[in-house]
């Protein structure tokens, strides 16, 4: 049963080949942050990864990321399940400057400003996009259609101490995905992407 959900949740989402591709882009861009920080972030641990699973992305090479990165949904999160905080954060956008938020280093600046312009687009679909790629609720969902592109770079320095691995507390896909892609198994890299569709899809059910 869980599994028919998952297929046809997948396939009424109506996912693009530049959707897919822009994700995959974003995944490995987060690999690549991650594993120049094998220690972990700085930033105090609210979200991200820590530092065990961040030594084992740092372990693989670039093909191997690349390959851990090829997921039909989003590997960081940015608190997109949380909707009030969104509703709240984004209703204020125009208020915030860039001195009101915690110091960021520059490339850590970068990918979340990425990462907020493609929520931004994502969000404007009208299909189930939003939450399959990045878990969005249908309240944050609601949030991020009312503000114009032009308010997101002011996000970004606030926002970047939320950047977290997704199901950052579930080890066993984490171990499951990088193992997978440091061994090259095609096999189980598909049924490690299964397992993150079903995390997915439960925590939208939940």
């Amino acid at each position: 049963m869980q599994h028919a959900t998952v297929s046809s949740w997948a396939g009424e989402s109506l996912l693009t080949a530049e959707t897919l591709e822009s994700i995959r882009d974003l995944n490995h861009r987060f690999l690549d942050l991650a594993g120049a920080r094998p220690a972990g972030w700085s930033a105090a641990d609210s979200g991200a990864l820590a530092p065990a699973l961040a030594a084992q992305v740092a372990q693989l090479s670039q093909e191997q990321r690349a390959a851990a990165a090829s997921c039909p949904y989003a590997l960081f999160d940015l608190r997109f399940q949380d909707g009030a905080y969104w509703r709240l954060r984004l209703q204020n956008a125009d208020r915030w400057r860039v001195a009101d938020g915690p110091a960021t280093d520059a490339d850590t600046g970068n990918f979340v400003r990425l990462a907020l312009f493609y929520a931004w687009h994502v969000a404007g679909s009208a299909t189930l996009a939003p939450q399959l790629l990045l878990g969005m609720n249908n309240e944050t969902v609601a949030a991020f259609r009312r503000v114009t592109l032009s308010s997101l770079p002011g996000l970004v320095a606030t926002e970047a101490v939320h950047l977290t691995a997704r199901w950052s507390n579930c080890g066993a896909y984490w171990s499951a995905l990088t193992g997978a892609a440091a061994r090259a198994d095609g096999a189980e890299l598909r049924r490690v992407q299964l397992y993150g569709l079903q995390l997915a899809a439960a925590a939208r059910l939940s």
